[in-house]
């Protein structure tokens, strides 16, 4: 059998016909593809937390008032109590997921220590839950054209605001997403 191509380290991007919450007009960063699934993090809505929020949870402090505001995304609808941190240079972090050469996800307390202290990835997208597709389920659904997919950006992950992202990571592509159907077509 033919194994499909890891679409790891791409953007999903939802079609306009794709309206279900949390994914409408969502920017999904895939972490994980293969023949058991996928896993990724939506990297454009935002949670109701910041990262104090999220250190006060663990019992950490932040005295930094820039690093405490800095805004938790929801990253999807699965175990939204975990925290994934996506970010690039690597690290030495005890529970990390090396997603290609550029990319890493960092699910441990370490990160956030470090982070709390200013001594964290310079780039960081800190996300709550994530969104999981079983085997075979994101293949079907990029068959139904409910994703675009192209390589992940990092201006879009980190230097885009969010509600900007969407737009963004579809003019990676040449695609102004106003001009999407907002239906499947059938050739």
């Amino acid at each position: 059998m033919n194994h499909p191509t890891s679409f790891a380290g791409q953007f999903l991007i939802a079609m306009p016909g794709l309206v279900e919450p949390p994914f409408a007009r969502g920017v999904t960063f895939l972490c994980q593809h293969g023949d058991d699934g996928a896993v990724g993090l939506l990297i454009n809505q935002m949670s109701e937390y910041r990262l104090a929020d999220v250190l006060a949870q663990m019992d950490l402090e932040c005295q930094d008032d820039e690093i405490a505001d800095h805004p938790v995304l929801i990253g999807g609808p699965v175990k939204q109590e975990r925290g994934f941190v996506l970010h690039r240079e690597p690290g030495q972090w005890e529970s990390s997921y090396r997603i290609n050469e550029a990319w890493s996800v960092t699910t441990s307390r370490d990160i956030l220590v470090a982070m709390a202290a200013g001594e964290g990835p310079a780039q960081a997208l800190l996300a709550l839950g994530y969104a999981g597709w079983s085997p075979g389920q994101l293949e079907q659904e990029l068959m139904e054209n409910a994703w675009l997919t192209t390589e992940a950006d990092a201006r879009v992950v980190f230097d885009t605001p969010l509600e900007d992202r969407w737009n963004a990571a579809a003019g990676l592509m040449g695609v102004n997403p106003a001009q999407l159907a907002g239906y499947a077509g059938h050739a």
